[in-house]
């Protein structure tokens, strides 16, 4: 009686013991078959601490973190487009910090603020997911760059993802007007929209669409559409020779947070060198130098080919050109 007795209290102060682990709201735009490792990886680190996602596309829980502003229902974000970031800066909703090691980061992955509002973790691009064998039955060539998606015998044969809701689309939307120009970037679009059968609310979609067959073309971006390959998808992977759009995810701490001191150990170990090695395993370009390995899907020039990224003038112009775009080519957005 007395060790069922001893096992039975015991029993009761691991449960009270588990249970004191402090929950932290953490808002996301990673992918879903990340956060299971993430959250593993800090939580063994500090098991005091237990991460809640809340996970949606950049643009719902970019809208999602400006609606809450008056009362932030988020303790810290990790995984969201700086350019999002830098929207919840102008507006003043983050809480500076400087993680440990921070330092220890390239430079244009770190916010200039002193102390930093929010820190890059790595960099996600524009890709194409070509459908080799459906290509192949309507008789369409592989497209080698943006301008060939113009071309009449793709009508109909593209999805992209809808730039108010995928921080992907947006990335994309922002590069064809920054390398062109305003005027010659919408006239872009204009045509693109004519071959477009489709905007989707995901920045995956588009590859997943393209690898199961439903349409050749995807619009996407290079973690899914390597790792689609990597499956065993019939699937091509084009870097058009333009150059490709991007965006860095990066993390900050919600300014008025009940619980900073958990979500100041979040940040630290987002900047941190086992979290970039996690980055690592996902996206060719990650916040710590030296950590990042060749990958047999990406050129060898890939950094090289990212386009020179004004992220403030984006940032600064986001709601302006989601006016814009929504206004022009709403018409084949998918169905929310």
């Amino acid at each position: 009686m007395l060790l069922k007795s001893l096992l039975a209290t015991a029993g009761v102060l691991f449960v009270t013991a588990a249970n004191a682990a402090t929950p932290m709201t953490v808002y996301t735009a990673l992918e879903a078959d990340q956060l299971k490792e993430y959250k593993a990886a800090f939580e063994k680190e500090h098991p005091d601490i237990e991460i809640r996602w809340v996970r949606e596309s950049t643009g719902i829980i970019t809208a999602k973190l400006l609606a809450e502003k008056a009362r932030p229902q988020a303790d810290a974000v990790w995984g969201l487009a700086a350019t999002s970031l830098m929207l919840l800066k102008q507006e003043g909703m983050l809480q500076g910090y400087a993680p440990k090691g921070v330092s220890a980061l390239t430079a244009t992955f770190v916010d200039n603020n002193k102390p930093p509002q929010w820190v890059g973790m790595d960099v996600w691009a524009a890709a194409i997911c070509f459908n080799s064998v459906e290509a192949a039955k309507k008789g369409l060539p592989k497209p080698e760059s943006w301008a060939d998606l113009l071309k009449p015998v793709y009508k109909g044969q593209i999805v992209m993802p809808h730039p108010a809701s995928s921080g992907t689309g947006f990335l994309d939307v922002s590069a064809w007007l920054q390398q062109q120009g305003e005027k010659k970037g919408w006239d872009y679009m204009d045509k693109l929209h004519v071959n477009m059968a489709q905007y989707v609310h995901s920045g995956s979609k588009p590859c997943r669409m393209a690898a199961a067959g439903e349409y050749p073309i995807g619009i996407s971006f290079e973690y899914r559409a390597v790792q689609t390959k990597e499956k065993g998808a019939p699937i091509d992977v084009i870097y058009p020779k333009e150059g490709l759009g991007w965006d860095l995810e990066a993390t900050a701490i919600i300014k008025g947070t009940p619980n900073l001191a958990a979500a100041q150990k979040l940040a630290d170990f987002a900047a941190s060198r086992n979290a970039n090695l996690l980055y690592e395993k996902n996206y060719a370009v990650v916040a710590m130098p030296g950590v990042a390995k060749p990958n047999p899907h990406l050129p060898a020039d890939y950094a090289q080919r990212l386009i020179k990224n004004d992220f403030a003038w984006a940032a600064k112009n986001r709601d302006r050109i989601l006016g814009e775009w929504s206004k022009r080519y709403d018409s084949k957005a998918e169905a929310k």
